[in-house]
């Protein structure tokens, strides 16, 4: 089985195959992950992306699905993909879209051939998620991607405090049985 990790720190600077974007459904940038990997990938993912809203995706990425681009001028990593987490704010509630945010970029990573992936706390923050439910979620869809064949060898949970990577540390504790 591969490895999962838990780390605190700033994704755009992780060196895997693919990291993964708590996008939000336009894929155009916003705050947060999302305008930080918009910033270091550079203009061209922002092309990218509108081409992909004006082709494929014209009402937006919905929430749950995932969809991969280039990284452009984030040298260290091949591709990004990107998920869009429910809002629970705006009444987004149901658990399963927000694990589909992990089960479906982990299983489109795995179709990129990615042997390392790098996921930030997709939907905690200001979609109202508290991270507890988030890592929950992560994991168990984590594990499930290890056990397929052929699955990712390393999964790296990039979270951006302290306090958010120590209930994280003990969510994988909890699943791992330890």
């Amino acid at each position: 089985m591969g490895k999962i990790e838990i780390v605190e720190g700033d994704i755009t600077r992780e060196k895997v195959d693919v990291i993964v974007n708590a996008a939000n459904s336009s894929l155009l940038g916003g705050g947060g992950v999302d305008g930080a990997i918009h910033r270091a990938a550079g203009p061209e993912l922002l092309a990218e992306c509108r081409d992909l809203r004006s082709s494929t995706l014209p009402d937006g990425l919905p929430p749950g699905d995932a969809i991969a681009t280039g990284a452009y001028e984030i040298k260290k990593v091949k591709w990004i993909v990107h998920t869009v987490g429910p809002n629970r704010h705006a009444g987004q509630t149901d658990p399963q879209d927000l694990a589909r945010c992990f089960s479906n970029s982990l299983h489109l990573a795995r179709s990129l051939s990615a042997r390392s992936i790098a996921i930030p706390a997709i939907g905690a923050g200001v979609y109202g998620w508290d991270h507890e439910t988030v890592a929950d979620l992560a994991i168990r869809a984590a594990l499930a991607e290890q056990r397929e064949r052929g699955g990712i060898d390393r999964i790296r949970f990039v979270l951006f405090s302290k306090d958010a990577a120590a209930i994280w540390s003990q969510a994988k504790l909890t699943h791992l049985g330890r």
